[in-house]
C-alpha cells in the first residue's frame, strides 16, 4: 500500500500536464474537428505530454532506458498519426500510427512467445479483414490489412508479456494495447461500416487517450536494476 502511494505521489505531478490537456480537449473540441489548425494542436497536447512524462520521469540514451526511447518512438509517431488523421489525411495517418505499434511491439518484446494468444487474436482481425474488405479503396485494400496485423501484433505483445510478468505496470498496458484496439475498431466500424455510433468521438477519444496513458505509464520501471549492497567487501 506505501509502494501504491509512493507511486502515485511521485507520478502525479509528471502526469498532471497530460490530464490537463485531456481536459482541455474535452472542454474545446465539442464536434468532430473539420481539420482546423486550432484542434489538431489541442488534439496532439496530451500525446505530446506523455512524451514529456517519458523524458521526465527518468531518461537516458543507454540500454537500461531501451523501453522508454523505443515507447518514446511510437508516442512521436501517434502524435504525427493523431495531426495527420485531423486533416483528413487518413492513409498517411494509418502509416503513421503503423509505425508507432512497431516501436511498440519491439518495447514489448518478443518473451515469452505465448503462440496461442497471437493466433487467438489474428483469426477475429483476419474475419474482419475480410468483412470489411469490400468497402475499401485502393489505397486501404493494402493498408488496413497491413495495419490489423501491425496493431494485433502489438495487442500480443502486450498481452504475453502481462501474462508473464503480472505486475500493475505490465497488466495496465495490456489494457492499454486492448483500448488501443478498441478505440481503432470504433474507427474502422464507423468509417467503413458508416455505423452510427452514439457519442462515437467521445468514444474514440477516450479509448485512446487512457491507451496511450497506460502505454506511456508502462516505462515507470524502465532503468537500471538498484545497486545492492555487497556485505562481503
Amino acid at each position: 500500500m506505501n509502494h501504491s502511494l509512493q507511486f502515485a505521489k511521485s507520478n502525479s505531478l509528471k502526469l498532471a500536464p497530460f490530464f490537463l490537456s485531456v481536459l482541455l480537449y474535452f472542454a474545446l473540441v465539442r464536434k468532430d474537428p473539420q481539420g482546423e489548425l486550432w484542434t489538431t494542436v489541442v488534439k496532439c497536447l496530451p500525446i505530446v505530454a506523455l512524451m514529456v512524462y517519458v523524458l521526465i520521469k527518468g531518461f537516458a540514451l543507454n540500454k537500461h532506458y531501451r523501453r522508454s526511447q523505443l515507447i518514446l518512438l511510437g508516442l512521436i509517431f501517434s502524435c504525427g498519426g493523431d495531426a495527420l488523421l485531423n486533416v483528413n489525411l487518413f492513409p498517411f495517418g494509418m502509416v503513421s500510427f503503423g509505425v508507432a505499434h512497431i516501436f511498440y511491439i519491439s518495447a514489448f518484446g518478443w518473451h515469452p512467445p505465448k503462440w496461442i494468444l497471437g493466433v487467438c487474436l489474428y483469426v477475429p482481425v483476419a474475419l474482419f479483414v475480410v468483412f470489411v474488405h469490400k468497402h475499401l479503396d485502393e489505397i486501404l485494400v493494402i493498408g488496413v490489412p497491413i495495419y490489423c496485423v501491425l496493431i494485433s501484433t502489438m495487442l500480443w505483445r502486450a498481452l504475453a508479456r502481462a501474462v508473464d510478468a503480472k505486475s500493475f505496470l505490465t497488466i495496465f498496458c495490456a489494457v492499454g494495447a486492448t483500448l488501443f484496439v478498441i478505440s481503432d475498431a470504433l474507427i474502422a466500424v464507423t468509417m467503413f461500416l458508416s455505423v452510427a455510433l452514439p457519442g462515437a468521438r467521445l468514444q474514440i477519444m477516450i479509448t485512446y487517450y487512457v491507451a496511450q496513458f497506460a502505454i506511456a505509464l508502462s516505462t515507470a520501471d524502465d532503468g537500471p536494476e538498484p545497486q545492492r549492497n555487497n556485505k562481503n567487501k
